[in-house]
């Protein structure tokens, strides 16, 4: 989240932000949901193909029964530029009555035609003896203009917040910049990275149990409020094993950066059915008892001292918790209750 707020600073990722935000807003909520739009009362014309056909045929049938020829105009009239193709086609149609076609097209068609073989009139380069005036549809122009209007009202919301925000940045001129949470924790980040780095880890080589099968080194930062490490267990010959980590489990105090006052180290085997957790715990938290028992319910609560070493151990795995160093921070809060560096060495052996 932190993260986040501290993008959203940025002019441009607001900018591009809003614009994302009144885009979804105006098309989705407004023109689909709100105010959708609607097609009522669609002329034959904006049919299939093979609707438009059977809409003639049944212009044709209806004109031969009926032989209303002020109604069979009408509807001729709808059917668009691609009717006499249309009527054509049917003059082929076995289903239908060829007279009924032929006294059809003799309605729509100059009486000086040429026929074709069957003795239809030829509709093809003729013009019709009498022209249909088409009135034009009916839309529902105010939903449309609705919905234009709110989507040019959230573009101009959009930019107005991308000028307030650019003129905000440019009043700033080229005034040092308070640090914040994000800030600090990028930086707590690089050094506690440099310090894993130059870290020595310890030789396993000639001990009781031998060389480790895996070796990390961890560093905590003061400002690092993410601070959640964690690496994956493998074998030597590459097989998944497990994974362990180290993260904060509880903070002190108010305020930024926080004040973390135990961590937590966790061993988990692929082969045991649970992690195992305990809880390294500053001198403040460890000796308070309302802290201590309310952490103890994620783990057994342990001491953190320089150069002690905690272990874990799961069916197969068994890992130590080296403390290679720490740091109290100074301030307001008691003595010895949050820390300002921590490194940590986990070493894992096969049981």
């Amino acid at each position: 989240m932190d993260t986040i707020r501290g993008q959203l600073k940025n002019p441009l990722v607001a900018a591009i932000g809003a614009f994302i935000i009144g885009l979804f807003f105006g098309l989705v909520i407004l023109g689909w949901w709100v105010w959708p739009l609607e097609w009522k009362d669609a002329a034959p014309q904006h049919l299939r193909e093979d609707l438009q056909k059977d809409y003639v045929r049944m212009i044709v049938e209806s004109y031969a029964k009926n032989n209303d020829r002020n109604k069979a105009m009408e509807r001729w009239g709808e059917m668009g530029e691609n009717k006499n193709s249309l009527l054509q086609a049917l003059q082929s149609d076995p289903t239908i009555n060829p007279e009924d076609v032929a006294m059809f097209a003799n309605l729509v068609q100059s009486p000086m035609v040429p026929t074709t073989e069957m003795g239809f009139p030829s509709l093809e380069g003729t013009p019709a003896t009498e022209k249909v005036t088409i009135e034009p549809e009916k839309s529902n122009t105010s939903s449309i203009l609705l919905l234009v209007v709110s989507c040019l009202l959230m573009m101009a919301f959009a930019g107005a917040f991308a000028y307030v925000m650019l003129v905000r940045n440019k009043k700033k001129g080229n005034r040092t910049r308070e640090p914040d949470v994000a800030d600090y924790n990028v930086s707590a980040m690089k050094e506690a990275q440099e310090i894993s780095k130059k870290a020595e880890f310890t030789d396993y080589q000639d001990g009781a149990m031998g060389a480790a099968i895996a070796q990390y080194m961890t560093t905590y930062m003061i400002g690092d409020d993410l601070y959640d490490d964690s690496f994956s267990i493998d074998s030597p010959s590459g097989e998944f094993l497990g994974e362990c980590g180290v993260g904060i489990s509880d903070t002190i105090g108010v305020g930024d950066p926080k004040k973390v006052t135990a961590f937590e180290v966790w061993l988990f085997d692929k082969n045991d059915i649970q992690t195992v957790t305990k809880v390294l715990m500053s001198q403040h938290a460890f000796g308070d008892p309302t802290i201590s028992q309310r952490l103890a319910s994620k783990g057994e609560p342990i001491l953190l001292s320089p150069g002690e070493s905690v272990w874990l151990e799961t069916a197969t795995l068994k890992l130590e918790a080296r403390v290679v160093d720490m740091n109290y921070g100074q301030g307001a809060l008691p003595a010895g209750s949050y820390f300002e560096r921590m490194t940590l060495e986990l070493a894992v052996w096969p049981k």
